[in-house]
C-alpha cells in the first residue's frame, strides 16, 4: 500500500499528490512515469512522474481528473492509502549533448515538463519555456517553471493572463527571430505536439514528444501503447515515451486515443466518492 503524504488541489480540474514510494523515488529520473491502481478493482493508470525526493522517499504526480480512476484517486484524501504504485517505468529524458533548449508544455504537460526543464537548468543547460493554458484559472506552477527557467513565456489562449494565443503561435515567433536551440521538448495534448513540430520542422530543430498512448501492462507484452515511429512499430512504455516528433504519426495516435471514447463515457456516469476499497489509515 501507498500512502498519500501531501495532496493540494492545483484548480477545479488538477490535483497534485506525493505519495510515499521510496523505492520508485531511488530511481526516478525526469521523463518518466508510473502506473496506479487505486485498489484490487482498479484498473491499471499511466502517469508521468512531476517530481521525486529521495531522502523522503516521495514521487510527485499530477493530474486531471479525467477518466473514472482520476476522478477517483482525486477523491482519495490525504493519509490514505492506494494499492499500487509501480515504476520508474519508461526511459528518462535524454540530456546529452544539449546546451540550450526551448520546452513546450500544453496544460497538464506543463506539470510534465517542468521537472525536465528543473533537472536541465540544474545540470547548467539554458532552459527556456512556452507554458500554454486555455485561461488563467487554469494556471499550475507558474513560480515552479520561472525558478527552472532562464525565459519564461505563459500563454493563455483567451488573453486572461500572461500573451494571448498559442504555445505554436509563440514558438513562431521565438524560431523567427533567429533563436536557436539544440532541441526542443513538446509535451501536451497530442494535437498540440503536432502542431508544434510542424513548426520546428521548417527551421530544421530536433524536436522530441512525450506520448500518451492506451497503456494497459507498461512492459511492453500487451501492445496497447503502440506508436509508428519512422514507419516502424514502438511501444511507449519500453522504448518511450520519448520519441522524434518529426517521426511520429499523430492521427494514427489520436485515432487510437480516441477508440475507447464510449466506454469511457459510460464508465464516468458514476463515480464512487468512496474510492472503492481504498484502504484508510
Amino acid at each position: 500500500m501507498y500512502q498519500i503524504v501531501k495532496k493540494r488541489r492545483l484548480n477545479d480540474i488538477e490535483t497534485l499528490m506525493e505519495i510515499k514510494a521510496p523505492a520508485v523515488a531511488a530511481k526516478a529520473k525526469a521523463g518518466q512515469f508510473i502506473m496506479f491502481r487505486l485498489d484490487e478493482f482498479g484498473e491499471r493508470v499511466p502517469l508521468t512522474i512531476a517530481g521525486y525526493d529521495r531522502e523522503k522517499g516521495t514521487v510527485t504526480i499530477i493530474f486531471q481528473h479525467m477518466g473514472r480512476s482520476t476522478k477517483m484517486l482525486a477523491e482519495v484524501a490525504e493519509g490514505d492509502y492506494i494499492a499500487d504504485f509501480v515504476g520508474p517505468m519508461g526511459k528518462p529524458t535524454n540530456m546529452e549533448g544539449v546546451n540550450k533548449v526551448m520546452i513546450v508544455g500544453g496544460g497538464v504537460g506543463c506539470a510534465i515538463g517542468y521537472p525536465v526543464a528543473k533537472e536541465m537548468h540544474e545540470k547548467g543547460i539554458e532552459v527556456e519555456m512556452i507554458a500554454g493554458f486555455k485561461n488563467k484559472d487554469l494556471v499550475i506552477l507558474e513560480d515552479e517553471m520561472k525558478a527552472a527557467t532562464d525565459k519564461l513565456y505563459l500563454m493563455t489562449d483567451d488573453g486572461s493572463y500572461g500573451e494571448k494565443g498559442f504555445v505554436t503561435a509563440k514558438l513562431q515567433e521565438v524560431l523567427e527571430s533567429g533563436a536557436k536551440y539544440d532541441a526542443v521538448y513538446a509535451i501536451g495534448p497530442p494535437i498540440m505536439m503536432k502542431f508544434t513540430c510542424a513548426t520546428t520542422k521548417p527551421f530544421g530543430v530536433k524536436t522530441i514528444v512525450s506520448l500518451n498512448p492506451i497503456m494497459v501492462d507498461a512492459t511492453g507484452m500487451c501492445g496497447g501503447c503502440r506508436v509508428t515511429v519512422g514507419g516502424e512499430t514502438k511501444f511507449a512504455c519500453v522504448d518511450g515515451p520519448e520519441f522524434d516528433g518529426h517521426q511520429v504519426d499523430f492521427d494514427e495516435l489520436m485515432r487510437r486515443n480516441a477508440f475507447y471514447k464510449p466506454d469511457e463515457a459510460k464508465a464516468n456516469e458514476h463515480i464512487c466518492h468512496l474510492t472503492g476499497g481504498v484502504r484508510r489509515g
